[in-house]
């Protein structure tokens, strides 16, 4: 087995392993270009929305509630089906398909002629990042090595920032810059709105389907989960992948310590009644909560709502879509943060800096909103949360979810979890809009805040650290 240090670990033979980090950097990159296709259909939706909705003549809280919530019931989907089929074919069948989805999805969804159609193709793209968002952090949880399996891991949730903030950037290009060119100063205003409310909000959800296709061929290339093909009988395959990856005593050891910690008539199929067992639901709701907190903490609510946010605290269209590039950036800087300590500092410390930064901010954001206070009070704070979020809860989540569940039962737990997941992000996206009409912005981001206070408590109380440790590891510790 590997004994772990700080340096990587040595096997039991006292072989260092000398990894193929090139390797190891590569298959993880592809498989987090799901985690970008993720962010970019997820937010693209928020540039998009007030054009969309004069085009289709949407009207109240609930119909846009709906445009903006609809995807997340594919999320679901897409989340429920993972579990079963990854652990019956393999990680890479579906990412494979997860790609293909994503770039269909694009093109029917910018060019649907009606709300009913846009509303089912978006449904579709949903089942693709519900598939992306179980898929990528568990293949790359399950070939990175342990010392740094959670800088691995939250490269994930780095492209989800880079896919968030590309998308914000296609969309003020598409809205504000591009309508700008060669227009007579005059008639400016008059070309964009025509432009954005018929064509600019189709091209803003086509423009996935590039890395789309981008990554179908990369996850075409990428080998399978070794410890998949070991749970699956293919210990063979799994080893030569292992030795590309660490060398051959590292494979050794991994298979090793894989097939030790997979009981013997349960390698085929998993039920999600096995779930059920005392010590493994502990773990499975540990899992569920921290999805769920991630979600509740408020900060997609910024993320699909930026439009109305911003709109509600004075800022003009140009303004409000160069302010989303703004919190993408800031996304994007504090999840690079977080990347660089996840493996120092450790997931618990960060989590708990997250949920007190997070819940503080929401305070002074509502307070904001309660006295009236408009511009760039508004956006600072916003901003505030979002690099709390960007360093903790968005990356951390994702790294934890990925580890803390046994190789025997990973793809079924991490399904529920990633489902619970999905289900808090529809409720928060489709109640926002309520929210907001009946207690106020002030009173929706004190809401937040409470969520956020509670989930430090429950990090302090029950999450446990997992730095360093080798999933075989983590489930002796959790489990045995």
């Amino acid at each position: 087995m590997i004994t772990n240090s700080g340096s990587g670990g040595t096997t039991d033979s006292g072989v260092k392993p000398v990894y193929n980090m090139a390797y190891v950097w590569t298959i993880s990159l592809v498989a987090a270009m799901g985690g970008l296709l993720f962010g970019y259909d997820w937010v693209v939706i928020g540039g998009a929305k007030p054009f969309f909705e004069k085009f289709f003549e949407l009207s109240g809280g609930k119909l846009s509630g709906w445009a903006n919530s609809c995807a997340l019931l594919g999320c679901l989907v897409g989340s429920i089906i993972t579990g079963t089929l990854s652990d019956r074919f393999g990680r890479k069948k579906l990412l494979v398909l997860s790609a293909v989805l994503f770039a269909v999805s694009s093109v029917f969804t910018g060019w649907a002629s009606t709300f009913n159609t846009f509303v089912v193709w978006r449904i579709i793209g949903g089942i693709a990042i519900g598939m992306a968002s179980n898929l990528s952090p568990i293949y790359i949880a399950e070939v990175a090595p342990a010392h740094m399996r959670g800088r691995l891991v939250a490269i994930n949730q780095l492209t989800i920032v880079i896919g968030i903030l590309a998308a914000q950037i296609v969309n003020w290009w598409l809205a504000v810059k591009l309508p700008h060119s060669g227009v007579d100063a005059a008639a400016i205003e008059t070309v964009r709105q025509t432009w954005n409310n018929t064509y600019g909000w189709r091209w803003m959800f086509t423009a996935v389907t590039v890395p789309s296709l981008m990554f179908f061929v990369g996850a075409l290339l990428v080998p399978e989960s070794p410890r998949w093909l070991v749970k699956n009988g293919v210990a063979e395959e799994a080893g030569r992948i292992l030795s590309r990856i660490g060398g051959q005593a590292y494979a050794d050891a991994e298979v090793k310590e894989i097939q030790n910690t997979i009981v013997a008539e349960e390698t085929q199929h998993v039920r999600f009644a096995d779930l059920l067992e005392p010590k493994l639901l502990k773990i499975v709701l540990i899992g569920c909560a921290l999805a769920v907190l991630q979600q509740w903490s408020g900060i997609n609510s910024i993320f699909n709502y930026a439009e109305e946010i911003y709109k509600s605290a004075g800022y003009g269209i140009s303004d409000i879509m160069f302010n989303i590039v703004i919190t993408g950036a800031i996304n994007l800087v504090f999840t690079l943060v977080a990347i660089g300590t996840v493996d120092r500092l450790g997931r618990r410390i960060l989590m708990l800096i997250g949920c007190a930064g997070i819940g503080i901010s929401h305070v002074l954001l509502g307070t904001a909103y309660a006295m009236g206070m408009k511009g760039m009070a508004v956006l600072v704070f916003t901003l505030c949360s979002l690099g709390c979020y960007g360093l903790s809860l968005a990356p951390i989540v994702w790294v934890l979810i990925s580890e803390l569940f046994p190789n025997r039962i990973r793809g079924a737990a991490v399904s529920v979890a990633v489902s619970a997941l999905w289900v808090a992000c529809f409720i928060l996206t489709f109640v926002f809009p309520i929210l907001k009409d009946t207690v106020g912005m002030a009173g929706t981001f004190w809401i937040y805040a409470g969520i956020c206070f509670a989930g430090f408590v429950f990090v302090w109380m029950k999450v446990p650290e997992t730095k360093g440790k080798s999933l075989e590891q983590i489930e002796k510790e959790l489990v045995d």
